[in-house]
């Protein structure tokens, strides 16, 4: 048994449902320390900010399950939709904070979606992954059938537009955001049809025209 087999049956033991768990108490933790002046001088910010990275690391999670399996044969499928259902959570609680907790004014959470770009690449990131929440689920999966997948492919430009919003973020071309965006990128090149499988002979070509 290779190392991939011995990793595909220890993660058969463990359930999806670890995801959530361990999402919603990051995301407790990270509010507590805010709450009692862990987080440095401005909390609020500190939150928001981890709030969005967390967000961003599980896009590339969820980005990578495929690769993984085509590559490595790693299989963490049953973990995708977990991953995604958390890194909703972590865009809304990152989206919440800010609107809530950092700008505290409507009039002024919709000035700075339309005047600031970084914040409007941000907002529709979120809105692509709206319906992708809204339907992670089995009902969803059974009424849509073959159009579930296509509209769960929506998950793509949000993952670019999460990680542009990052880099438009910061201030100056730091490299933590650039190094996520790469990744992301590469991770969607990874899923362009014929990378990874092996390249046929000009005489496999013809006998499987010919069959």
């Amino acid at each position: 048994m290779g190392i991939a087999d011995r990793l595909n049956a220890g993660l058969r033991r463990v359930p999806a449902w670890t995801i959530y768990l361990g999402s919603a108490a990051y995301a407790g933790w990270v509010f507590f320390q805010g709450a009692t002046g862990a987080l440095g001088p401005n909390p609020v910010e500190a939150i928001e900010h981890t709030y969005g990275e967390a967000a961003l690391y599980l896009l590339i999670a969820g980005l990578a399950v495929t690769p993984l399996r085509r590559f490595a044969k790693l299989n963490l499928l049953k973990f995708r939709r977990a991953i995604g259902v958390a890194c909703f959570f972590f865009v809304a609680a990152h989206l919440l904070t800010w609107a809530i907790l950092d700008v505290q004014a409507l009039d002024r959470v919709w000035a700075d979606i339309v005047k600031r770009p970084y914040i409007t690449v941000g907002m529709a990131g979120f809105i692509l992954l709206l319906p992708l929440a809204v339907t992670s689920n089995n009902l969803s999966v059974r009424k849509l059938g073959p159009k579930w997948r296509q509209l769960h492919k929506l998950a793509y430009p949000a993952a670019v537009l999460g990680a542009v919003h990052y880099v438009m973020l910061v201030k100056g071309w730091q490299m933590k955001p650039l190094v996520m965006l790469a990744i992301i990128l590469v991770l969607l090149a990874l899923r362009l049809p014929g990378i990874g499988k092996p390249r046929r002979s000009r005489a496999e070509t013809r006998i499987r025209s010919r069959a």
